[in-house]
């Protein structure tokens, strides 16, 4: 029986309702050899970042998955002491993201080392925080993947075979998609364990449609950052053309960022439940495609 894994524990799909695939609770988007970077202290995260929980738990989110990886501030013990604060579950994950917020020691690491890192946070913890890695995120250039990055891909689709972990990839082209697929399947690893992160900002609909053909997952995750006619009208022309069962939709918002004073100022997680949905449903989608949206590809994209 697969699981969900959050900072709280596993979940079965039959604990769980609707969850969020894609925010952040704490994210740093300066370089890691930057001064203060990825520093927060847990009560003022916890202040700022609860009431943000609270508002979405009121709306039956039952679980959220923290986007944030190696490179841009990942902090396990932080979104531990909010999940704790609040009651609710958060999926981390491991991996690191693209150049130029790759860390000396992924530069300096072995495929083996990297590989060997990978996989021991998806079956042990992530540092001293008490939280396991439940999948892999990691991330490509606009124009192209660069050895590195290709390095940290081909190590993630290892460590992928190895425990069932999904791969998350911020993505912006649908072509470069493409090209990660291949090397996971190169590597022995299925394209149907690999989320295509930000795919609405690909703007060629075929190439969604392709990315999905290969098995992948795709991922609207803009919903209450662009027009909300847009947004919808986009889902829509996804299940029209048959992509439901492998989409995934979300916010990308959040955060306490530490680079801001007092972590800066959150943009809820809000917009789905009280906007995109109603819309939805009004344009005509059943109650059994949102709950196929909402809870089930969720849960069938990040369990293992």
């Amino acid at each position: 029986m697969k699981h969900l894994i959050t900072t709280l524990g596993p979940y079965r799909k039959d604990q769980l309702g609707m969850i969020l695939p894609h925010e952040h609770v704490f994210v740093d988007l300066r370089t890691p050899d930057q001064p203060g970077y990825a520093e927060g202290n847990a009560d003022e995260v916890v202040a700022l970042m609860a009431p943000q929980i609270s508002a979405i738990q009121t709306q039956g989110i039952t679980a959220l998955v923290e986007c944030t990886t190696g490179g841009v501030g990942r902090r396990a013990d932080l979104d531990k002491a909010v999940s704790v604060a609040t009651g609710l579950p958060i999926v981390v994950p491991t991996g690191n993201y693209r150049e130029p917020w790759i860390p000396d020691w992924v530069r300096a690491a072995s495929d083996g080392e990297l590989e060997g890192w990978m996989v021991g946070e998806l079956t042990g913890q992530i540092e001293d925080s008490g939280v396991m890695a439940a999948w892999i995120k990691i991330s490509a250039g606009d124009d192209g993947i660069t050895p590195l990055e290709e390095r940290i891909l081909r190590a993630a689709a290892r460590a992928g075979m190895q425990t069932g972990a999904v791969i998350g990839s911020h993505t912006i082209r649908g072509r470069v998609v493409m090209d990660q697929l291949d090397i996971i399947e190169d590597e022995g690893y299925r394209a149907e364990r690999f989320i295509s992160i930000h795919t609405q900002a690909e703007p060629d609909f075929e190439l969604h449609k392709a990315v999905a053909a290969r098995g992948a997952w795709i991922e609207y995750d803009h919903i209450g950052r662009e027009p909300d006619d847009e947004v919808c009208a986009l889902i829509l022309r996804a299940l029209e053309a048959g992509l439901g069962p492998q989409l995934l939709l979300s916010h990308d918002l959040g955060w306490f960022d530490p680079a801001l004073p007092g972590g800066g100022t959150p943009r809820a997680y809000t917009h789905l439940v009280d906007v995109m949905l109603p819309m939805l449903r009004a344009a005509g989608v059943s109650e059994e495609t949102i709950v196929g949206l909402t809870r089930d590809n969720p849960f069938e994209a990040f369990a293992r």
